[in-house]
């Protein structure tokens, strides 16, 4: 159980990393795909860079996020396949490191980064009249369905898949 709180805390760190990179250094309109449509609208391509190196900075800093994320995933699979664990383990880690990030996520980035500290309207304050006067960030609906039904049908799955093993 701690290694699977451990993995959660690498897995929010990874995408935090994730974040800072897109946002504060590549700075490019595709990686906004999960905002609300009426702020990806108002999103002006950057040509240039924050800074002499910027975009070199953040593709580093995503590709390590990557590789953190896929390490979660590796170090999950296999310690779990070296315990033996049932199916019911690898579903109770999997969702406990999906349910820990999806609240992280709502709570850190939708509620704090994004109304509270405005964040993302620091880099982009063209969208700053989509998100504001909101006292939470947006797609809650969405949010909610990931918490409540995607990922516990994705760690099944997945539990499923490393039990044959």
């Amino acid at each position: 159980m701690l290694l699977t709180i451990f993995l959660a805390i690498v897995f929010c760190a990874a995408i935090s990393l994730m974040l800072l990179s897109a946002v504060a250094f590549i700075q490019n309109k595709k990686f906004f795909s999960s905002a609300p449509k009426e702020a990806v609208e108002l999103l002006r391509p950057r040509k240039s860079e924050l800074y002499y190196g910027a975009r070199v900075i953040g593709w580093t800093l995503m590709i390590f996020s990557l590789l953190m994320i896929a390490g979660v995933g590796v170090i999950s699979v296999w310690d779990g396949l070296r315990s033996g664990y049932s199916f019911w383990q690898f579903f109770l880690r999997f969702l406990s490191i999906l349910t820990v990030y999806k609240l992280y996520d709502m709570i850190c980035f939708d509620y704090f980064l994004l109304c509270k500290f405005r964040f993302f309207q620091y880099y982009f304050p063209e969208v700053e009249s989509v998100y504001n006067g909101r006292k939470y960030g947006y797609n809650l609906k969405c949010q909610l369905l990931k918490l409540f039904i995607i990922f516990p049908a994705a760690s099944a799955l997945a539990a499923w898949i490393c039990s044959l093993f």
